[in-house]
């Protein structure tokens, strides 16, 4: 028995855009969402499964090993692209994951152009970089319930504080 057929797939630019393609011509939707996902946590299977409800289909924009520490700074990820992926593929609300290298997802969800953007209502839409790019392909975007005290950050913090740092 084959466990990999239990994943969903990572793919690059072009095969997520055919991917989606595909997904166009069912009639399905596609619901996009992003970040680093450094180390898994309850609150990212909350709000990934939150996510997937919001259509037919999910693409995790997972952000690339360097935009990460861009973003998080140097010690960080903690875990590299390759794992990061293959654990959010393992998820049965992930049907795919696509890396992408900018700060932002605005040059993949151009490419990509989903029916549904997702992001944590710890964010405002207005205040969106990519808002712009999701409304002018026709996307909605919807904020997902935020649930405090489960970040990757506490996660670290509490690591910290059980063994040392």
């Amino acid at each position: 028995m084959d466990p990999g057929r239990f994943f969903g797939q990572i793919l690059d630019g072009d095969a997520a855009r055919a991917w989606r393609e595909e997904l166009r011509q069912e009639s399905r939707s596609l619901v996009f969402t992003n970040g680093c996902f450094d180390v898994l946590h309850a609150g990212h299977v909350e709000y990934l499964a939150w996510a997937r409800a919001q259509g037919d289909a999910l693409i995790v924009g997972l952000n690339s090993d360097a935009s990460v520490r861009a973003l998080k700074g140097e010690k960080r990820p903690l875990v590299p692209f390759e794992e990061r992926a293959r654990m959010l593929v393992a998820l049965r609300s992930v049907d795919v994951v696509v890396e992408f290298g900018e700060r932002t997802p605005e040059v993949l969800l151009d490419r990509i152009r989903p029916n549904v953007h997702v992001k944590s209502a710890q964010y405002r839409e207005d205040e969106l970089p990519e808002r712009t790019v999701v409304l002018a392909h026709g996307g909605v975007i919807r904020l997902a319930p935020h649930v405090a005290g489960k970040s990757t950050t506490d996660t670290i913090a509490r690591i910290i504080a059980r063994y040392g740092g």
